[in-house]
């Protein structure tokens, strides 16, 4: 473990420069005391690292020391070519340096590990996207990109989910973010943040003004509080219904966003298993309508009389037929 941690302070200064003694010891869930040993450490084996104390002071490699020692263990090694959302690396126009950089990070692999690398990437493959998604639109991440790097405000035309008209934000961009095959503009907007579905993005333009990001807030921390958002919206609609058991893995696959709880599993093996789900408004609840009679709303009496409206507007649109 100590040999561990000794590579990992040394990559760790070889990347970032001086870095303060508590920020190593956090990174590697030890005291302040122990890096400085471990810093005592490398100095002896030959690593040109000094430490200065004081309220601006550090850690640091002495300058234009490089080592090209890769470090990695078996378990890393595999890791690096178990590639998640694939398709990220296209969207982003870096799937030839995606391949250039893997064929590298193989050769400087200690021998010993290429075998267990090479079938990694050739034995597990993940794909991101969501099945029978759907065509994908077309999404144009160059200008969104350029903004995030190069640290501008972005002038968008967006439309919102349902509006006919696009609307126009200036926003001060965090990062981009891809879920389950979907790209997000992460930013904030008058210093709020807010979330943007890069396919619905109309118009984009780097502005020349520098981006105005709150003090020590990254993408991560912004992602992590709109996430919550919206997966931890509270539902104003309580419903339970009975799902045919012989339909409920594929009605818990497409329902899950709603579930309220585990549902009921009778030790009889019974025809039917209650659920109970919670909607944010009363419309959501026709999605149940997919399920015909193998789905039952129980309660509440609106979802009912709500499902029994839209069932008979669609017969009343098919019965002229034939």
């Amino acid at each position: 473990m100590k040999s561990d941690r000794l590579l990992s302070i040394l990559l760790l200064l070889q990347t970032r420069g001086r870095v303060p003694a508590h920020e190593l010891a956090e990174r590697l869930e030890v005291s302040v005391r122990t890096i400085y040993r471990d810093v005592e450490a490398l100095s002896a084996a030959g690593v040109p690292v000094y430490a200065e104390r004081g309220r601006h002071g550090g850690i640091e490699l002495l300058a234009g020391f490089r080592t090209d020692v890769t470090g990695l263990t078996a378990d890393e090694s595999r890791a690096l070519f178990v590639l998640a959302a694939q398709g990220a690396h296209a969207a982003l126009g870096l799937d030839g340096a995606l391949g250039s950089a893997l064929r590298k990070v193989m050769a400087a692999l200690p021998a010993p590990h290429r075998p267990a690398a090479d079938a990694v990437s050739r034995r597990v493959l993940v794909d991101a996207t969501r099945w029978k998604g759907g065509p994908q639109p077309a999404v144009d991440l160059d200008t969104l990109q350029d903004a995030v790097f190069a640290d501008r405000r972005l002038r968008l035309r967006y439309r919102h989910g349902g509006a006919d008209a696009p609307r126009t934000y200036t926003v001060d961009p965090y990062g981009l973010v891809a879920k389950a095959g979907v790209w997000y503009l992460v930013a904030d907007r008058r210093a709020t943040p807010r979330l943007f579905r890069a396919d619905r993005v109309r118009s984009a333009r780097v502005l020349d003004e520098p981006v105005r990001r709150r003090p020590g807030v990254e993408l991560a921390d912004v992602w992590e509080v709109l996430r919550r958002g919206v997966e931890e919206r509270p539902g104003g609609l309580d419903v339970t219904a009975r799902v045919r058991r012989d339909r409920l893995d594929l009605f818990l696959r497409i329902n899950r966003p709603w579930l309220a709880a585990d549902p009921d599993d009778p030790a009889d093996d019974g025809e039917w298993v209650t659920v109970r789900l919670s909607y944010g408004v009363l419309g959501e609840a026709r999605g149940l309508l997919q399920f015909a009679d193998h789905v039952e709303v129980v309660s509440p009496p609106e979802v009912r009389a709500e499902l029994a409206r839209a069932a008979a507007a669609v017969t009343g649109l098919y019965a002229g037929d034939g």
